[in-house]
C-alpha cells in the first residue's frame, strides 16, 4: 500500500510529509520547493531570515518581513505545490512576520516556540491561509482548541506534535526528554484522542502530524497506526542537496556519530539538541563569546547575561562557519550517511513505507492523564 495523501483545510498533498522549518537560513525556498515538487510540504524557516538584506542590523523588523516576502515568492516561482512557513511566537518581530507571510498568500503557517493564542487575529478572516499549531502536549492542543474557538468562532487546520527527540530547541524540561512518558508514541493517541470531540462537533478534519526522531518510511507507518495523518522531518532534509545551507553544515550531520549529539542550554531559556563540536566545547569551557546585540530577536532571550548570541552562533553554522557555528540537529542525524536529493529521499521512504507492512503497536496506555475535552 502506498502512502496516502495528507489534507489540511482542504489542501492535499500527495504525500503526508512536511519538512521542519530550520533556521537560521537552513530551510528557504530552495529546499523548500524541491520539498514541495517532490509531493509533500515545504517550509521557509523566518527566524532571521533577512541575515541577507543590507538594513539587516539597522532595521530588523523591515530586513525580516522583506525577506521572507522574497522567499515566498522564489519558492512560488519553482513549485505548484504547498508551502509554508515557520513562525515563532516568541520572536519579536512575528505579528509582522505573520502579516507579511498572509499577504503573500502563503499556503500554511507553521507556529510553535510558545502558544499561538491570537494567531487568528492577525489573519484577515478572507485569508485561505491555513494555521498550524506546533505543541508537546494534548493538553496545549485542548487550550488552543478552546481559545480559538470562543475568541475567533475557527478551530486550528491541524496539530504539529513535537516530541523530545527533535532538533533544535525542545518544549519539555531536560528531565523529561529521556522520560517514556513524553514519548512521541504516547503524546501522537493522547492529541488524536482530545481533538476528536472538536472534529465531531465542528464536521471538520483535524489532521494531527507527528513530529522529532521521524527519520525512515517506518517511523511514518508507525505513527499513522497510532491515528497520525502525516509526519514531520527535518534532519534528513538537511542532509540533501537543495537544502539551503552550506555543504559543511550538512557534512556536519554526515559525520556526526550517536555520541557527538547533545543537549546544551540555549540562551533563550530552553533546552536544544545539537551536534558538539568545537564551538559547543569552548562554551562548555567557559568561554564567553563576544557580540553585540543589535536586535532583540527572541522575547525570552537573556543576551545581556548570554555567553553567545543563539541567532549568530545558527547563522555562522548555517554559513559554514563550524568553528563558531552551532548546528541543531536531532536524535537520528548520527543515521545520516551522505546527501541525496530530495526526490530520491523521498522516493526512499515511500518504498521503506511499503516494505514495512507489519502494523507496529504503540506503547502500552494507561488511563491518560488528559481530562476529555468537551468543546
Amino acid at each position: 500500500m502506498p502512502l496516502p495523501s495528507l489534507s489540511i483545510g482542504g489542501l492535499s498533498a500527495r504525500l503526508p510529509i512536511i519538512q521542519g522549518g530550520m533556521g537560521v537560513g537552513v530551510s528557504l525556498s530552495g529546499l523548500a520547493s524541491a520539498v514541495a515538487n517532490a509531493g509533500g510540504i515545504g517550509v521557509i524557516a523566518t527566524p532571521g531570515i533577512g541575515w541577507q538584506e543590507p538594513d539587516f542590523k539597522t532595521d530588523y523588523v523591515a530586513a525580516n518581513s522583506r525577506a521572507l516576502r522574497k522567499q515566498i515568492r522564489a519558492a512560488k516561482d519553482k513549485t505548484k505545490g504547498i508551502i509554508g512557513v515557520n513562525i515563532m511566537v516568541v520572536l519579536t518581530n512575528f505579528a509582522h512576520l505573520v502579516r507579511a507571510a498572509v499577504e503573500e498568500r502563503i499556503d500554511i503557517i507553521f507556529s510553535g516556540a510558545g502558544l499561538p493564542l491570537n494567531l487568528p487575529e492577525l489573519v484577515d478572516a478572507k485569508s485561505s491561509t491555513k494555521l498550524v499549531p506546533i505543541i508537546s502536549s494534548a493538553r496545549a492542543a485542548k487550550i488552543l482548541c478552546r481559545k480559538w474557538l470562543s475568541r475567533y468562532n475557527r478551530l486550528p487546520d491541524a496539530f504539529v506534535v513535537e516530541g523530545p527527540k527533535a532538533g533544535g530547541h525542545l518544549g519539555f524540561k531536560p528531565e523529561h526528554l529521556d522520560d517514556e512518558e513524553y514519548a512521541l508514541e504516547r503524546l501522537i493517541p493522547e492529541v488524536v484522542k482530545i481533538v476528536a470531540p472538536f472534529e465531531q462537533e465542528s464536521g471538520t478534519k483535524i489532521p494531527v502530524i507527528a513530529a522529532g526522531g521521524v527519520y525512515s518510511g517506518g517511523d511514518i507507518r508507525k505513527f499513522l497506526d497510532m491515528g497520525a495523518s502525516g509526519v514531520q522531518m527535518g534532519t534528513r532534509f538537511v542532509a540533501t542537496d537543495e537544502c539551503d545551507a552550506d555543504p559543511a553544515f550538512k557534512q556536519a550531520f554526515v559525520d556526526a556519530d550517536e555520541e557527538s549529539l547533545t543537549i546544551v542550554k540555549s540562551p533563550v531559556g530552553m533546552p536544544g539538541r545539537a551536534i558538539r563540536n568545537e564551538f559547543l566545547d569552548d562554551v562548555e569551557d567557559g568561554a564567553k563569546i563576544p557580540f553585540s546585540c543589535p536586535f532583540h530577536c527572541i522575547q525570552t532571550c537573556e543576551h545581556k547575561d548570554s555567553p553567545y548570541c543563539i541567532a549568530l552562533a545558527l547563522l555562522n553554522a548555517r554559513k559554514g562557519s563550524m568553528k563558531h557555528g552551532l548546528v541543531f540537529a536531532g536524535a537520528n542525524a548520527h543515521r545520516v550517511k551522505s546527501i541525496v536529493p530530495v526526490a530520491q529521499l523521498m522516493e526512499s521512504l515511500q518504498q521503506e513505507y511499503e516494505l514495512s507492512r507489519q502494523p507496529i503497536e504503540p506503547l502500552a496506555q494507561e488511563e491518560s492523564p488528559v481530562e476529555a475535552a468537551h468543546p
